[in-house]
Parts: C-alpha cells; structure tokens; sequence
C-alpha cells in the first residue's frame, strides 16, 4: 500500500526541545526569556496560565484512554478507610489483647472502631467481588468496555482495582495530589494510573465514560461525587445510568432523601434515580439489564 501521508517539512516539538539544549551557552541563552515556552516550568505554572493547566489535564488522561482503547467505565466510589478483611481483623485481634490486659477509655474507644472495621470490611470484599464480575463480563481482548474506574486510593478503591487486577482485566485509577503525603494503590493498570491536580477535571474523567457508578459507603469525597452524579441526570446534563447505593441501613441512615421529598426541595421522582443494593451481584444484575449486558458471570 503506497502512504499518502505527507512528510513532515518542520521539526517536531521533541526535535526541537532537543535541540534547544544545544544552544551556545552566553548570557541571552542562559536567561529564563529564551527557554521554549513548553518547558518553561516558571511559565506555565503562573496564575494566568491556569486555563492552559485545565485544558492539558483534561487532554492528557484522554489521549491516553483512547490509545488503550478505553469504550466505557464502571465508577466506583467509597471510604478510603475500610480494610480487607483479614486486616482488619488482625487489627481486632491485636486492640482486644491490650484492652484485656488493661483496659482504659482510649482502648475502649479503639476496640469498639476495631469491631466496626470488621463489620464494614464486608464493603471491601463486596467491592473486590464486584470489579471481578463487572471485569469478567465486560472486557475481552478486543474491546475495553465497562473498565473499573476508582479514585486511585486505599480502601474501597484499591478494593475494586485489586478485583480488576484479579479478574486479568485493565482498571483506571484518577489520583489527585494531596497536602499530605499518598499514592495510588498498587492494583491500577500503570498506563490508566493518572494524577490530577484539578478536582473538577477529574469529575470530569469519572463521568465521560461512565455506563455505572457504585457508592459505597464512604464521607465527604464519595457525598461529593454521589451528589454531583445525582445531580447531573436530575439536570439532563448527563444521559441516565444506573446510580446503585450500596449498603441501604448505611445510606438511609446518614442521607433522609424522603426528608428533601416533604421539604420539596427535590420531586418525589428523583429518587428512582438511584436503588439500593446489598451484593455485588446485585449491583451486577442492574448494571448488566440497563446497559444490555448478559447477566450473571462467566
């Protein structure tokens, strides 16, 4: 096959950062003014080059999610605190033998955690159970579709990734930099693995894609992208999904969604916009029937 594609008369951008280093050193090309503009650290991180900043973290993760051929996501979202089950069982284990030993109002307070941590470690395994169904049915060596998509972190986001990882399958993780110090867990495929500076761009990469998204129980973080999701198709701004909330006793407990129906702030319509589900493959079976995917795994 003859290649119609023009040849190239100008230098590429690599060609020419290389290049650019090998400059005559002298007192005009040591000055910061002659350092190309695209890297020019100095320049593109001033205040009035934020737009710029938005526009290259909004295209980055893209360019790279169409060239691993990335069709569709599953969000996943919950508490970067809850731990796998053995884990948190040990912890149990340890806090008890000290409060045994001697106790005090500290230990108590710690003991009586450790019992949560173990209750709510359910959502780890129920989160990893599910990234392994969704991983099994959706993706094929042909075709990325439905790709498990988490906030990068510890906790229910690892959970799900590590299901991913389990099932063989490609998984995303959107990390943002934080004033403390953390990392992306281990279970990320390394080349969907991004690190975001702007929240809102990474809303943005949580949603483009997205056919699903699975709250689990979780605080601020999960409220804030469960909200905007809900708010998103109650607006029309986005097409409708499945929104699953998992763990009902959790979710009516710290959100009255009825309370908001009677105060008329939201119409009583609005809350089939979500449902409640208990188990992975719960959560499967409605993601499966509204996005047209055969039901049960593999």
């Amino acid at each position: 096959m003859i290649n119609t594609k023009p040849k190239k008369v100008t230098p590429s951008a690599h060609e020419d950062a290389v290049a650019s280093k090998r400059t005559v050193v002298n007192r005009q090309t040591e000055s910061p003014a002659y350092r190309l503009a695209f890297l020019d650290d100095d320049f593109i991180l001033q205040d009035e080059l934020r737009p710029v900043r938005l526009q290259l973290e909004l295209l980055k993760p893209e360019l790279l999610m169409q060239k691993n051929s990335i069709e569709s996501t599953v969000v996943v979202f919950g508490s970067a605190r809850f731990q796998e089950r053995q884990t948190a069982q040990d912890e149990l284990n340890k806090i008890q033998k000290m409060a045994d030993e001697k106790s005090s109002p500290a230990l108590q307070r710690s003991l009586a955690a450790a019992k949560r941590a173990v209750v709510n470690s359910n959502y780890y395994e129920e989160a990893r159970k599910l990234a392994v169904i969704i991983s099994k049915n959706c993706q094929h060596p042909s075709r990325n579709t439905h790709v498990v998509v988490t906030g990068g972190g510890p906790g229910i986001m690892e959970a799900a990734n590590r299901g991913a990882e389990e099932a063989g399958a490609k998984s995303i993780g959107l990390n943002i930099v934080l004033p403390h110090e953390q990392a992306p867990n281990t279970y990320i495929t390394p080349d969907l693995c991004f690190q975001f500076h702007y929240f809102a761009i990474r809303k943005m990469h949580f949603l483009i894609r997205a056919r699903a998204l699975i709250a689990f129980p979780g605080g601020f973080g999960t409220m804030d992208e469960l909200f905007e999701t809900l708010t998103l198709i109650q607006t029309h701004r986005i097409k409708p999904m499945p929104v699953l909330l998992f763990g009902r006793d959790f979710w009516r407990r710290v959100v009255n969604f009825e309370a908001l129906v009677e105060e008329g702030t939201i119409s009583e319509s609005d809350l089939r916009l979500f449902s409640y589900v208990e188990t992975a493959e719960e959560a499967w079976e409605y993601i499966a029937r509204f996005n047209g995917l055969e039901e049960g795994t593999k």
